[in-house]
């Protein structure tokens, strides 16, 4: 479990918080609005760096460039970001611009190649418009600051209706480290990644190995327990770099700090899905999934995921219905092993099932309950082990359908 007493969450904390880092957000005229659509985090010095990606075969051409980068040192020092076009299913043609860009961002800013990373997000199967982007990418060096955070955080979003960061300083051999994190997503969003990108910086002293192996951890206990519509996107990836000018001892599974910075780590990684999963297309209500008393780790996930993901789950919330017959025949469909007759099913504090038998309950005191708070917690009791898992979604609503319908018309 994670504790919040290790770490301060510093509320005006961005992208930038961390020592050595910059960066900016601004239009550049992909998108119709004047809304920004490119963003880029830039570190003053090359740093230790990771990444993780989405599982779909097919992953649109910024993921080949930004993997060819990161194999030959595990460094990255600046991140161009576009949004508003996925460039995914653009043939040879996508990773031609997706190379442009890396040039183009590397020449502006005086870096080798490959300290620069590519990211894109928005409508599958249309070219770049590159003249626009280049033009973009011309202007960020005079754009970027160590106030860029938030504009950064703006240019990145898509559907969504709200940023979304966090930053917390935890101590590390007595010196104040920070991590922050900005991330995006709204739809198309599954366990195994979906179109959501995730940036983390920190100024911890950390070897990119060890970096890759917590993100990977981190990862699945964060980014691949969310889901909003079942569908996993060709453009997810989350990024991390880490300056290093926090000047702690390099940190690594037996640093005596270890656990107190994987603490904090998880729980930047984890706000983060959680505001995906909250701002979910047409979403009303987060809703979080808790699965305890299985036989594995991965068996409890397997059992929020498929609860978490069932349409009809979400669309009962969604109506205020407490339709905890949904929940178990859910539980009975994921897979893993059950006893049938063990299984406790609980909404908020309101218990709707013991030893796999109805438990009486006040059906309008769980109407309210479901109308009226902000998140809604299931919580299942398998009885047959010691594992648990927890993740995190949201209501299936009218809007979700009304705006996936016209997407990209």
């Amino acid at each position: 479990m994670i504790s919040e007493q290790t770490f301060k969450i510093i509320r005006d904390g961005t992208i930038t918080t961390p020592k050595g880092f910059k960066a900016c957000g601004l239009h550049c005229g992909i998108k119709r609005s004047k809304r920004y659509d490119i963003g880029s985090i830039v570190c003053e010095v090359p740093a230790e760096a990771a990444a993780v990606y989405t599982l779909n075969k097919i992953q649109a051409a910024p993921l080949g460039i930004t993997k060819n980068s990161l194999q030959k040192e595990g460094k990255l020092q600046a991140i161009v970001v576009n949004s508003g076009n996925a460039n995914a299913c653009t043939g040879k043609q996508g990773e031609i611009d997706a190379l442009h860009m890396r040039a183009e961002t590397a020449k502006v800013l005086e870096l080798p190649e490959y300290y620069v990373a590519v990211s894109s997000t928005g409508v599958i199967g249309e070219c770049l418009p590159m003249d626009k982007i280049l033009d973009g990418i011309r202007r960020l060096p005079s754009n970027m600051s160590n106030e860029g955070g938030r504009d950064f955080g703006q240019s990145i979003l898509t559907t969504d209706l709200t940023e979304k960061s966090v930053c917390v300083e935890v101590e590390i051999n007595g010196k104040p480290v920070y991590i922050s994190g900005a991330a995006k997503g709204s739809g198309m969003i599954h366990p195994n990644m979906a179109t959501m990108l995730g940036f983390i910086t920190t100024d911890a002293n950390i070897q990119s190995t060890q970096l890759q192996s917590l993100l990977n951890e981190v990862t699945d206990l964060s980014f691949n327990m969310i889901t909003v519509d079942g569908d996993t996107s060709t453009n997810d990836t989350v990024m991390v770099m880490a300056s290093g000018l926090a000047y702690n001892d390099s940190l690594h599974q037996n640093h005596p700090d270890w656990f107190v910075f994987k603490a904090a780590f998880q729980y930047v990684s984890e706000v983060l899905a959680k505001e995906i999963a909250r701002d979910g297309e047409g979403a009303t209500k987060l809703v979080e999934v808790e699965v305890v008393g299985a036989e594995t780790d991965e068996d409890a996930r397997k059992a929020v995921k498929t609860i978490i993901g069932s349409s009809l789950v979400k669309s009962a919330i969604f109506g205020a219905d407490a339709n905890w017959g949904r929940i178990i025949a859910a539980v009975g469909r994921a897979g893993i092993p059950i006893n049938p007759d063990t299984i406790d099913i609980r909404l908020g504090e309101i218990t709707m099932m013991e030893q796999s038998t109805p438990v009486p309950f006040d059906e309008l005191q769980a109407e309210f309950y479901l109308k009226k708070a902000a998140e809604i917690h299931i919580h299942v009791n398998l009885n047959i082990g010691n594992s648990r898992a927890k993740g995190w979604g949201c209501d299936l609503t009218y809007e979700y359908v009304r705006i996936n319908a016209s997407y990209r018309t």
